[in-house]
């Protein structure tokens, strides 16, 4: 990993526009691009073809893009519901029983975040609170499966009262069903399964096909494709925020375990390699320790390549002068996980304002935020922690505001009405408050 010191040179390393333009310049995002395009696109060049196509040609499209980026021929993207429970048959029960547990912990914590409608008769005003009618999750996978993504998308949509959900995501190479996924897709209540990925999966879901309905929302998150072909359809369609390739920030001080801040850097890192492992610390010995062990624990790994190679393009640990610092860079960062690995990390919560979730101490990694903890863990990423939020029960719901004043309490407020009215130039509106009065007091 990248070692810088100081808070000046760390936030220049971790600018968002330095960090997003080596995420662009990956070399085998380009050569993948020339390969299904055979020109040098960019990303955003690229999926906008895409949505395109997909918004011209519906179907055929998708089975196109099946073909030429997931190299899969496939009869029927559909899945039917047979399919998905013979799949769910091959799971083994240590892995069902895991998750049905963290379904669980995930519907306590959307159950109790439910938001509730009032009124207000006495001022004459309240909240209607309805869900939205159809949503589309996008569930990543190709090289690894995530039926945790399935259970932290679909959930809180259920919980909020979402009458229809349909996921996509993409097909095997071997065209196998995951067992998990399919599992997963039953525990939550999926109504349709479409094996579709990328970008076009994206455009399927936000213009419908003849296959696949047209949602309201789009939800969940995805790779650098994904997240551009989100926010190019916003707008078309909700969508939930814009979580791209994972990022987590952890804060350590003297107190910290190198080798559990390497294993939280290599779980963020196997992820993708363009995932952002990043630690910032007031405690200069930790940052040799952390560099052998994550050399020595990545030796164990499955997905080593990947996990080294987001530590090497885009790892980065600052060395700072006291934790008032390293929380200044995290919130200058904003990024989608911050790790609080301190002496006392419930006293600085106060202080961190721009991240998805935040995590305190030795045992409560992100990686149980991942799974089992309750909260989703599709959080906002590329610092728009600024502005978004978790993937929770609110973002399902539309939020109605009801207005029913009494008439002594109307009566009240229509000269307030009336004036503001034309000050602004609006005659009519004055007028539209001003008749309601004279109308009253010609009834009394």
């Amino acid at each position: 990993m990248k070692v810088v010191r100081g808070i000046e040179e760390g936030k220049k390393t971790l600018s968002r526009d330095r960090m997003e333009a080596r995420q662009r310049e990956n070399p085998n995002i380009q050569q993948r691009i020339k390969e299904i395009f055979g020109d040098n696109l960019s990303p955003e060049e690229a999926v906008s073809i895409i949505l395109g196509r997909v918004k011209d040609s519906g179907d055929d499209a998708i089975y196109e893009y099946n073909k030429r980026i997931d190299g899969i021929v496939l009869d029927n993207i559909e899945i039917g519901r047979q399919q998905m429970i013979d799949a769910a048959t091959h799971l083994s029960e240590d892995v069902n029983n895991a998750l049905v547990r963290a379904a669980s912990r995930v519907r306590e914590f959307n159950s109790a975040s439910m938001p509730k409608p009032w009124i207000d008769l006495e001022r004459g005003f309240g909240e209607i609170i309805n869900p939205i009618e159809r949503i589309g999750v996008y569930v990543p996978g190709g090289s690894a499966a995530y039926p945790s993504t399935v259970l932290m998308t679909t959930i809180p949509a259920r919980v909020a009262g979402v009458k229809e959900i349909i996921l996509c995501t993409p097909p095997s190479k071997d065209g196998v069903l995951n067992p998990a996924v399919m599992a997963a897709a039953l525990m939550a209540g999926v109504d349709k399964v479409f094996l579709v990925g990328g970008a076009q999966a994206i455009a399927a879901m936000a213009y419908g096909t003849n296959t696949i309905p047209k949602v309201d929302m789009i939800c969940g998150p995805g790779n650098i494709f994904v997240t551009i072909a989100k926010k190019l359809v916003s707008g078309d369609v909700s969508i939930d925020g814009l979580e791209g390739p994972t990022e987590t920030l952890i804060i350590a001080d003297q107190t910290a375990h190198p080798s559990l801040c390497a294993a939280d850097l290599l779980a963020q890192a196997e992820h993708d390699e363009l995932a952002t492992p990043i630690l910032v610390t007031t405690y200069e010995g930790l940052v040799e320790g952390i560099q052998d062990e994550l050399i020595k624990q990545s030796e164990f790994l499955n997905r080593k390549e990947i996990a080294l190679a987001a530590v090497e393009r885009s790892g980065v640990i600052v060395v700072v002068n006291s934790i008032q610092e390293a929380i200044e860079i995290g919130n200058y960062y904003a990024p989608e996980h911050i790790c609080l690995m301190v002496e006392e990390p419930w006293s600085l919560i106060g202080h961190i304002h721009n991240a998805g979730g935040i995590f305190l101490g030795d045992y409560s990694p992100e990686v149980m935020g991942d799974y089992v903890a309750g909260p989703s863990h599709v959080m906002p990423t590329g610092g728009s922690a600024r502005f978004n939020s978790y993937l929770g029960v609110n973002q399902f719901l539309r939020r109605t505001p009801v207005i029913g004043l009494d008439p002594q309490v109307a009566l009240r407020l229509i000269n307030t009405a009336s004036v503001i009215a034309r000050a602004e130039g609006l005659d009519a509106h004055a007028r539209a408050a001003e008749i309601r009065l004279e109308l009253y007091n010609k009834g009394s």
